[in-house]
């Protein structure tokens, strides 16, 4: 049975805001976006909360490790307007994009594996190819070629720039750890080494690491789906009001 907290303890927004070391700004700044359910006001028009907005409060904070500030936001706005539906598919979306990560782990762990030099003379194609083949804009190509993660030739007679077999190579990987949440700086380094040395050793304690924080966020997953639960259980039915 759903418990109704929405008129027990009356609460001002400092007491909401030193349990979670915030400033009483940032509460009404959660409940101006909708993440906290709308506050009733005193006589004098002063704000008062309930265990309710506590609730939801608890179930925000838990929610953003694991799916963000954006994604969180939205998913107690669809709450608070009674869309449990809208919320739950996008709390699916993240898990489904979690799984997505980890199958990109799999794919560049898989690449790695079967890293062998290839020969600089096969497999050139050209920029706007390889962006096609990436589903990317050719200017990241360029924007990667500035950091020094992806080095192709120029050819001399007509200044395009011409990618090996071993530049897709290394495209390929800075388009994966991309995507695992690696800055340009930190992969520069790391396909300098591959490139250099020939094999997959460089990039173990980056993996190990991709392995621990996908770890982390479906943990921090499933913490916020148990405060969002508690907080359902405390919401009225509408049906009831």
């Amino acid at each position: 049975m759903r418990q109704n907290p929405q008129h027990d303890g009356r609460l001002r927004p400092v007491d909401l805001a030193r349990r979670h070391g915030l400033s009483t700004q940032a509460i009404r700044n959660y409940e101006a976006a909708g993440v906290l359910p709308e506050a009733e006001r005193t006589p004098h028009g002063y704000r008062t909360y309930t265990p309710l907005h506590a609730s939801a409060l608890n179930a925000f904070l838990a929610l953003v490790p694991g799916h963000g500030h954006g994604t969180a936001t939205s998913i107690m706005r669809a709450v608070n307007r009674d869309a449990t539906g809208a919320a739950l598919r996008l709390i699916d979306e993240s898990h489904a994009q979690l799984l997505d990560d980890r199958r990109t782990l799999q794919a560049v762990e898989a690449a790695l594996r079967d890293l062998e030099p290839v020969p600089p003379e096969r497999g050139d194609t050209f920029v706007g190819p390889l962006s096609r083949r990436l589903g990317i804009r050719p200017a990241t190509l360029r924007k990667w070629e500035r950091a020094g993660v992806v080095q192709p030739r120029r050819d001399p007679r007509t200044g395009y720039r011409v990618y090996s077999a071993a530049d897709v190579r290394d495209t390929l990987l800075v388009h994966q750890l991309r995507r695992g949440g690696h800055l340009l700086e930190q992969i520069a380094p790391l396909i300098a080494q591959v490139r250099s040395a020939g094999g997959v050793a460089p990039l173990e304690s980056t993996l190990r690491d991709w392995h621990a924080r996908l770890a982390a966020r479906s943990r921090a997953m499933l913490t916020g789906a148990a405060a969002l639960d508690a907080y359902l259980d405390c919401r009225p039915d509408p049906a009831d009001e």
